[in-house]
């Protein structure tokens, strides 16, 4: 595909977080050091008025706050340019109300998501190009805001993503590029029109049912000729179908999330075997909800020990490597935005920005005792 055709096309769909958690999670973090009754640095001041936090979801949403471009986007380089990324953007976005966390940052991003030219640059012109899973993201990021989605950037994002149904059931892509729709897509399209007046139309719920792997797992590919589980796929489908009523469907791909688990705690992505934060991110926020909290909290766990803590570099701290081989500073927002969610313990259904502090908290460390 050329360099053009990557510009326009939504990158990969990475989604996010939200049932009110009926465990409370540990408080102990990668922060907490030996050090008995450690005294606390007093933070840094920032644009974001930032305070102090034990919290491990906090310190991670404040990390990824500080990184924004220009305080309000994510950008992504191709080639040697750096274009705009609204997916990551809607990343940190969801990442931030789940964590309750840095709403300065996240309504600056959502201004900046709902200019004109970034607006079609993701979702296209709603015409000859138009974009399912970018549509239903997008969506699902304006109402976790609080922001009218009839109305977003001046799209009808409920009218436009209902417009890309096809007979099937699938939210399906009407593109020049082909129809790059998939069950990441198809999930956030359930879980965001679950919100709206009307409703998720039943041929789409039927659908994205009817995708699930003998196993119990989803496919991110529809209709291929062998059906391959993916435990980000899975997650996101567990809590679309879970939000739609179909809790046998639900409980089956929870059930998959589970036998996949890897001894540390955390997932990998398909093909791997490897644990990564984006994947485990978001099947804690699943299990969690779910009422998996064994697994939940043993995924909650594997997060917390890739967060950078009080011994790393202060530029970092709070932030969460993609997996075990260390910190990387090309895929650490990405890796940060999708632990979030996981370490909130929230899923997606009832994900919501109402009532988050407006600071980005920096990780609370403590300071060397002073020499007599």
């Amino acid at each position: 595909m050329s360099a053009s055709a990557l510009r326009r096309r939504p990158l990969r769909l990475l989604a996010t977080s939200a049932l009110a958690l009926t465990v409370t999670l540990p408080a102990a973090t990668a922060a907490q050091a030996a050090t008995p009754a450690p005294a606390l640095t007093a933070p840094a001041s920032s644009a974001f008025g930032d305070a102090a936090t034990y919290r491990p979801d906090a310190a991670a949403a404040g990390w990824l706050a500080r990184q924004l471009v220009n305080g309000d986007h994510f950008e992504s380089v191709f080639d040697g340019t750096a274009y705009p990324d609204q997916g990551l953007t809607i990343d940190a976005v969801l990442a931030f109300a789940a964590a309750g966390s840095a709403d300065q940052a996240a309504a600056r991003a959502t201004a900046w998501l709902a200019r004109p030219e970034i607006l079609s640059g993701y979702l296209g012109d709603g015409t000859t190009e138009a974009y399912a899973g970018a549509t239903a993201k997008l969506l699902l990021a304006a109402e976790v805001r609080g922001a009218a989605p009839s109305a977003f950037g001046g799209v009808d994002l409920p009218a436009r993503l209902r417009s890309l149904l096809t007979p099937s059931g699938r939210f399906s892509d009407r593109s020049q590029w082909g129809d790059y729709s998939n069950a990441f897509g198809q999930s956030l399209a359930l879980v965001a029109l679950q919100r709206t007046p009307g409703g998720v139309p039943a041929s789409a719920v039927d659908f994205l049912a009817a995708a699930q792997c003998a196993d119990g797992g989803f496919p991110v590919a529809f209709g291929q000729a062998t059906c391959t589980a993916d435990t980000d796929a899975t997650a996101l489908a567990a809590q679309a179908l879970a939000a739609t009523g179909r809790s046998a469907k639900a409980k089956a791909g929870l059930d998959w999330l589970t036998a996949h688990q890897n001894t540390d705690g955390g997932f990998a992505a398909a093909g791997a075997t490897a644990s990564n934060a984006n994947s485990t991110g978001l099947a804690t926020a699943a299990l969690l909800p779910g009422g998996r909290f064994v697994s939940g909290l043993k995924g909650w766990s594997s997060l917390v020990k890739l967060q950078q803590g009080c011994s790393a570099d202060p530029a970092v701290r709070g932030a969460v490597a993609y997996d075990a081989s260390g910190f990387n500073p090309a895929n650490a927002a990405r890796a940060t935005a999708q632990a979030v969610l996981g370490l909130s313990g929230q899923g997606l259904a009832g994900l919501s920005a109402h009532g988050a502090r407006p600071s980005a908290p920096t990780l609370a460390c403590p300071t060397p005792a002073a020499r007599p």
